[in-house]
């Protein structure tokens, strides 16, 4: 039975799925899109911006090595409702920092450790949704939390880039992204509230072992071997890796693409055309993909949509490559290109989730093994978005979009053998190792 804090009523499950991946997506987002959003507006490279953006992002690859930390130690709900604080106060402190001489490398090193935050806080999210729920419950609700994962991309990225575009007007760059930043940390204030009180507890509490560090280098030392050592595990590491590296590539430099100027190959959009681009056009096309998503895998099973997921997920990128070939004035072609990639992502993208959760996760560590699982994953978007800006100054946006449709190519390959472990129907307490 899941309880609230109150302990004496059932909760919804979406009541939580949904504003717990909300909060998930947000930091993920902010800093590795409408940062670079902000930093361009403030007069900052796109090769620095795309390289230290990137590289911050690196604590969602670490994770795991924390993971055991947070299984021994008080209950995941507590860690969900301190690292959800701990990013609004961090909002704040970048806010602050944005009207200072030297603001790149004080807010970069703020957002690292809203990362780090970040990354804790998935580990603990995703322990709560695959904790409780059954394999039947996280099928179902899957492209629910795509959806509301992804919201946060639309309305960070969407919503609250467009209001920064409006402010500019008014109140200077500067200004504009302050206030924007403190929306952040009002957001998660709020949202470590609400979790206080809506999200399930354990209904008993597991004794802890001696919390000692020799205990927890035993513990983590048995989650690293017991994750490599899973049935075909090299296979679904390529897989997890491979599926978003076109991604890793795109999304850094898209933002950078629609607003740099027509004279450089750009699209010279304002800062707030882009946003409303992302918060309009794309946002219900990514909602709807989502969910859709969710109930074409229920209805087909995960190894039979897998592919077509897949195609999903990479060919949509083809827009962006004519986007800079045409170099388009009018918003209505732009809005239909987003459309097209947002759909396409949010339908895709479940795949992956699900794969991670039922193929990789299983076993005693779950939590910390879906936590690896994720964190490798991040390798095939960080790494490429480090040097994606490079790669963009040295061959143009034009070239550098039919790049990106090269590397989908790996995506397919890997697809197509991916390893199927346990059986789809098979209940978890079969599968504990």
């Amino acid at each position: 039975m899941i309880k609230n804090n109150s302990g004496n009523r059932l909760v919804n499950p979406i009541l939580w799925i949904s504003t717990l991946y909300f909060a998930m997506g947000m930091p993920f987002v902010t800093i590795n899109a409408v940062s670079g959003i902000m930093y361009k507006d403030m007069g900052i490279s796109d090769s620095k911006i795309t390289f230290w953006t990137a590289l911050i992002m690196f604590s969602w690859t670490l994770k795991p090595l924390w993971s055991p930390f947070l299984e021994i130690y008080k209950t995941k709900k507590f860690f969900v409702v301190f690292t959800q604080f701990a990013i609004g106060i961090l909002f704040a402190l970048v806010a602050l920092s944005l009207q200072l001489p030297d603001f790149f490398k004080y807010s970069i090193a703020l957002f690292a450790v809203v990362a780090f935050c970040g990354a804790t806080h998935d580990v603990v999210a995703d322990g709560t949704y695959i904790g409780f729920l059954t394999n039947k419950e996280q099928a179902k609700y899957i492209g629910w939390q795509g959806a509301f994962y992804n919201l946060a991309k639309i309305i960070s990225s969407g919503a609250l880039v467009y209001f920064a575009g409006v402010l500019e007007k008014t109140k200077g760059v500067t200004h504009a992204w302050m206030l924007i930043m403190g929306i952040y940390a009002l957001l998660f204030f709020a949202l470590a509230v609400y979790h206080y009180f809506i999200l399930p507890k354990e209904e008993r509490e597991v004794p802890k072992e001696e919390k000692s560090a020799r205990n927890v280098r035993k513990e983590l030392l048995e989650v690293i071997t017991s994750f490599f050592t899973k049935r075909k595990i090299i296979w679904s590491i390529l897989f997890i890796i491979l599926y978003r590296f076109a991604e890793g590539f795109a999304i850094k430099i898209a933002p950078l693409f629609f607003k740099a100027p027509r004279s450089s190959g750009g699209l010279g959009l304002s800062t707030s055309e882009i946003g409303l681009i992302y918060g309009t056009y794309g946002s219900a096309a990514f909602i709807l993909g989502s969910v859709l998503a969710g109930y074409f895998i229920s209805a087909r099973g995960l190894k039979k949509s897998l592919i077509w997921l897949c195609c999903a997920f990479n060919i949509p990128f083809i827009v962006y490559a004519l986007l800079a070939y045409y170099q388009p004035v009018d918003l209505l072609p732009v809005g239909i290109a987003v459309v097209v990639e947002y759909f396409g992502y949010g339908f895709g993208f479940v795949g992956l989730m699900l794969y991670m959760m039922q193929q990789i996760a299983p076993g005693k560590h779950k939590t910390a093994h879906y936590a690896f699982a994720t964190g490798i994953m991040n390798l095939g978007v960080m790494i490429p978005g480090m040097f994606s800006g490079m790669i963009s100054d040295c061959i143009g946006y034009k070239m550098f979009f039919i790049w990106v449709l090269v590397a989908t190519i790996p995506a397919f390959l890997v697809t197509l053998f991916v390893p199927f472990p346990y059986l789809e129907n098979q209940k978890e307490q079969e599968i504990n190792q």
